[in-house]
């Protein structure tokens, strides 16, 4: 049903409202594209819009960062330059998977604040109402801009409408600034948005979620651990017996996840799967990937299955039509963020080993053996690891703890650990402060 619905009010938005499907924002008047609370609403599903895009959750968001890690490989028969580029973390500014996740991003984020800057005036809403909106559209902004910067590292910051041709020259700011805006929307969302069952929309405890999971980026270790904490204790989720159920379109562990329809699909299988089964196979696990499971790890068939000799990624195994969810937060998470937090502060050892061993017990593996905060970290290191292979964690697992250079032998040094600013933004924003990363 959520699938129907979710389906019929995406083709009532593009049949009927003409503001993102035909003509952009800045080409019509503000009376045409947002008149009421029903055009309010079609803008916001305009917002998510973007995150189905194949070069963002439709498939590169989530690839790239495991394939520029230790999880998936460019074999030796794909066809990808790209992914090739990707794989051997030598990228190219030109890159064009790389200007797809930058652009994707900030046509989300700009479609968001196209609506934000509409709310307030809307006579036919409610207070209540506007703040729901509001928290729903900044809850995308924020997503979108924490995807960008912990990939590129500094980016602009965009929070006002893209109008005129000078409004998209704005410049990289400092990652301190960029974080800051990002828990000042989230905490906005957490506040305002409700508690909610559907998953493809934000809800209040979504915003809690990927507040943990900044806070946690951000080395805020004791905010990291109280959002943690209120996502597990009030947030009505659970974990679910069978991990390879987890991946069930709405999952009782699901927190928020990207919708796709056979109308709108993902790509994600068919990259992933091996050509005698009609896949692409333009990446494949690695040996790396596939040992790192420990024996009698009920992840690892949920994970990783073989053709032959070939492996390859199943936790989004719809190649048909695409039609899986991607799940972007869920509540194992928000266990391991609680762990690693405790372990960085060296506080409530019990209470880290605790935490690993709920998600290991989930797994039907025994306690872990670490009793030290050392011990715990290189744990926690490796249950994220093979928890979520093939989630897009693990490069940002890498970058973020200072361990890319160690663990992946084509990082070599540390400009390596961003990707290039797309050559295209470089050239078209003339604001003096958009520069290349180092290195490229």
């Amino acid at each position: 049903m959520k699938k129907i619905f979710i389906l019929i009010t995406g083709l009532m938005f593009f049949a009927s409202c003409d503001v993102l499907d035909v003509k952009p924002y800045d080409r019509i008047s503000d009376d045409a594209a947002f008149k009421d609370k029903e055009g309010i609403e079609k803008g916001i599903l305009g917002a998510y819009a973007p995150f189905q895009n194949f070069s963002y959750y439709g498939r590169a968001y989530l690839i790239f960062s495991d394939l520029s890690a230790d999880n998936l490989e460019n074999p030796v028969d794909g066809t990808s330059a790209d992914y090739r580029e990707i794989d051997n973390n030598n990228i190219l500014p030109e890159n064009g998977g790389v200007l797809g996740i930058w652009s994707s991003a900030f046509e989300s984020i700009n479609n968001a604040n196209n609506v934000i800057a509409h709310v307030p005036g809307m006579s036919d809403m409610t207070e209540e109402e506007k703040q729901v909106a509001l928290g729903e559209l900044y809850f995308i902004r924020a997503l979108n801009h924490f995807n960008l910067m912990v990939y590129f590292g500094d980016v602009p910051i965009k929070i006002t409408p893209t109008l005129s041709p000078a409004d998209v020259n704005i410049p990289r700011k400092p990652k301190a600034e960029v974080y800051a805006q990002i828990v000042e929307d989230l905490e906005y969302a957490a506040d305002h948005l409700t508690t909610s069952s559907v998953k493809v929309r934000a809800s209040k405890y979504a915003a809690v979620a990927l507040l943990a999971r900044v806070h946690l980026y951000m080395e805020n270790y004791a905010e990291a651990i109280a959002r943690a904490t209120e996502v597990i204790d009030d947030g009505g989720y659970t974990l679910i017996e069978n991990y390879i159920d987890v991946f069930t379109d709405g999952s009782a562990e699901s927190i928020f996840e990207i919708d796709f329809t056979v109308q709108n699909r993902n790509r994600i299988a068919e990259y992933n799967f091996p050509k005698s089964l009609n896949g692409r196979r333009e990446v494949a696990p690695t040996s790396d990937i596939v040992n790192a499971f420990e024996s009698g790890d009920e992840r690892n068939a949920a994970s990783i299955k073989f053709e032959g000799s070939l492996p390859y990624a199943i936790k989004y195994d719809d190649l048909s039509t695409g039609a899986d969810n991607v799940i972007v937060l869920r509540l194992s998470e928000m266990y391991l963020i609680r762990a690693e937090a405790n372990a960085k502060l060296t506080q409530n050892l019990s209470s880290v080993q605790d935490d690993i061993n709920t998600i290991r017990d989930r797994a039907e593996l025994g306690d872990t053996p670490a009793n030290t905060f050392p011990e715990l970290l290189e744990a926690i290191e490796q249950e994220r690891w093979v928890e979520f292979a093939f989630e897009g964690h693990r490069w940002f697992d890498l970058v973020r703890t200072d361990r890319a250079m160690d663990v992946l032998p084509n990082v070599t040094e540390a400009y390596k650990m961003l990707f290039p600013i797309p050559l295209s933004e470089i050239i078209t924003n003339t604001n003096p402060d958009m520069k290349q990363n180092d290195g490229y």
